[in-house]
């Protein structure tokens, strides 16, 4: 049996007074790399808000790693969606990795040698070694992406989540991107991405979660992503060939 390392109950969030999740019971367990796929305005980037605290749920409970998440927030590495992020601050590709290690030197202490040295392998890992003092407002949109996956990766977290990691990256940052997640999930490291691209869904993630507001199914992929369920998310006919 798995350990469970995400447990949602009655979750509902609402922006002004109209219900964007509702009732949201989930349990993800240790290890799995999940997408939460669903329409647009499903409430995908919601439920990662919610998880983290960024924003705050009408009802329900959230546990990471059997706690809340202020008690748990060293174990968690997230990567938020690119559109969220301020590009033009003047700030270096090395600096914001370094802030993925803030967490456990506390906002005092600065980072030495040997967190810089971190900072450096996440960064290579990514593949952007040439671009470790480049100013991130002169990367394309894809290495902007890779900054922030090496942000989360010098944490050492024991789970991840993207937002949309790769919305707008061309496919061959794709492929850099859900390898390095792979590698992630082969350390026992839970993964848990939102996603939009149906095609890739049964190629990329051993578990889903399929979201329209409410929650319609949620289990290995094998079982749960289906033309009955797609159906139920998306309120359309699907074909065959998108799940088998």
């Amino acid at each position: 049996m798995l350990n469970t390392i995400l447990e949602i109950n009655d979750l509902t969030v609402a922006y002004q007074y109209k219900p964007v999740l509702w009732d949201i019971d989930l349990v993800v367990p240790e290890g799995v790399m999940m997408g939460i796929v669903g329409p647009n305005g499903a409430g995908k980037s919601t439920l990662i808000k919610a998880v983290l605290d960024i924003v705050k749920p009408v009802a329900g409970s959230v546990k990471l790693l059997g706690k809340p998440y202020h008690k748990v927030r060293s174990k968690v590495g997230y990567v938020p969606q690119k559109g969220s992020v301020d590009w033009d601050f003047p700030t270096t590709v090395i600096d914001v990795v370094l802030m993925g290690i803030y967490g456990k030197l506390g906002w005092v202490r600065r980072p030495g040698r040997r967190e810089k040295i971190l900072a450096g392998e996440a960064i290579g890992k990514v593949g952007l070694s040439d671009f470790t003092n480049r100013q991130i407002s002169q990367l394309s949109g894809g290495q902007q992406q890779r900054v922030f996956l090496a942000r989360a990766l010098i944490q050492d977290a024991a789970v991840y989540f993207m937002d949309e990691p790769f919305q707008g990256v061309d496919a061959t940052t794709e492929k850099a991107i859900i390898g390095i997640l792979k590698e992630l999930k082969s350390r026992g490291r839970t993964v848990i991405v939102v996603h939009h691209d149906l095609q890739s869904v049964r190629e990329y993630f051993d578990w889903v979660t399929l979201l329209n507001v409410r929650k319609i199914d949620s289990g290995p992929t094998d079982k749960v992503f289906n033309n009955e369920n797609l159906e139920k998310a998306y309120g359309v006919n699907f074909n065959m060939a998108v799940t088998k």
